[in-house]
């Protein structure tokens, strides 16, 4: 069965088709290659001993597009992770945001729409709650205002399926709102591989662990938590990835209650920066050179999954420990530095 991953040789995407293709799928891999480079094949023909099919095309081209399915008429899921996704940038640049995030959906969708059956999955995000008022978060918390343009993207993207599910049955779709994805693969032959300065903690962790970076900044210390700095639900990659193919399944096994659906992806377990600082010093063996500095614009307190749903009805559940991603994302920080 030929599944399509959008955004493949990303971080999430690369790691989501290693699952696919270890499960028999074959995979194609569109990306434009603007936060990602080719080598990332090579890691994953290392784990799987198979390279899926890889086409260079920048989503934003809609004729592009187009004629990607009349030449792949059999792809039977999409896995949609091509999006531009730090929060900052996104403060800084909305419209580039906004092209690439609900343009390149929307394409994707009207192709989708012109076949008889399709399953979508969408990568979606927790910061469609904003500032929730409860912890943990369930799916069923508000959906409350953006706190940054990236967080705008999602919650207009998931409108964007929920609309075009509504008036088109072929279509079946999942968005999964994750939290935060942590960590590499155990084989260290794929990780995460920002370009340019890294926009995630974890990376930015693990560089300046490297000396590649001088100092950490902290931004904030004065949150209202035990230790004053932000919590966030870190889930492993690894863990993640295997949650899409679940809900991929469930759709191709014709098992969801509607032809559009919802879960959180996360461990249910909140961590400040400081446990992640000091869950990074604990594995590496280093002392991290860090400086709480002041709060950056966008961030919230607070975010934490509720997985109950997740767990019941995909039957899927978050692994690894938080020891265990920092673990596998700091040996494939040794590695590619070697």
């Amino acid at each position: 069965m030929k599944i399509l991953v959008t955004g493949g040789l990303g971080f999430i995407g690369s790691h989501t088709t290693v699952e696919l293709q270890n499960k028999g799928y074959e995979v194609i891999i569109i990306d434009d290659l603007s936060n990602s480079t080719e080598k990332v094949l090579d890691g994953i023909v290392a784990i799987t001993g198979k390279r899926p099919i890889f086409e260079k095309i920048d989503l934003k081209d809609r004729s592009k597009v187009e004629d990607f399915f009349k030449r792949h008429q059999d792809v039977a899921g999409v896995i949609h992770f091509a999006a531009s996704k730090a929060v900052g940038e996104s403060v800084e640049k909305p419209l580039l945001y906004y092209e690439n995030n609900i343009g390149t959906l929307v394409y994707l969708l009207k192709e989708l729409s012109k076949k008889n059956k399709s399953s979508f999955i969408f990568s979606s995000s927790c910061t469609v709650y904003g500032q929730a008022d409860k912890m943990p978060i369930t799916e069923s918390a508000p959906v409350k205002t953006a706190e940054s343009p990236y967080g705008n993207t999602k919650q207009m993207g998931e409108e964007i399926i929920r609309d075009t599910c509504k008036v088109t049955p072929g279509i079946n779709a999942i968005a999964l709102r994750y939290f935060n994805p942590m960590g590499a693969h155990p084989s260290a032959e794929i990780g995460e591989l920002p370009i340019g300065v890294p926009q995630n903690l974890v990376p930015f962790i693990t560089q300046t662990g490297m000396g590649i970076r001088e100092q950490l900044s902290v931004f904030g210390g004065d949150y209202p938590t035990e230790d004053g700095t932000c919590i966030r639900d870190y889930i492993h990659v690894v863990d993640l990835a295997k949650a899409h193919v679940v809900a991929l399944e469930r759709l191709l096994n014709g098992k969801n209650q509607d032809n559009y659906e919802v879960f959180n992806v996360g461990t249910g377990k909140g961590s400040s920066v400081l446990e992640v600082i000091k869950s990074f010093e604990k594995v590496s063996g280093k002392k991290l050179n860090y400086k709480i500095v002041d709060r950056r614009p966008g961030d919230i307190t607070s975010a934490y999954a509720d997985t109950t749903k997740a767990n019941k009805v995909l039957g899927w559940k978050a692994e690894s420990t938080l020891d265990e991603a920092m673990k596998s994302a700091w040996l494939w920080e040794e590695k590619i530095r070697k």
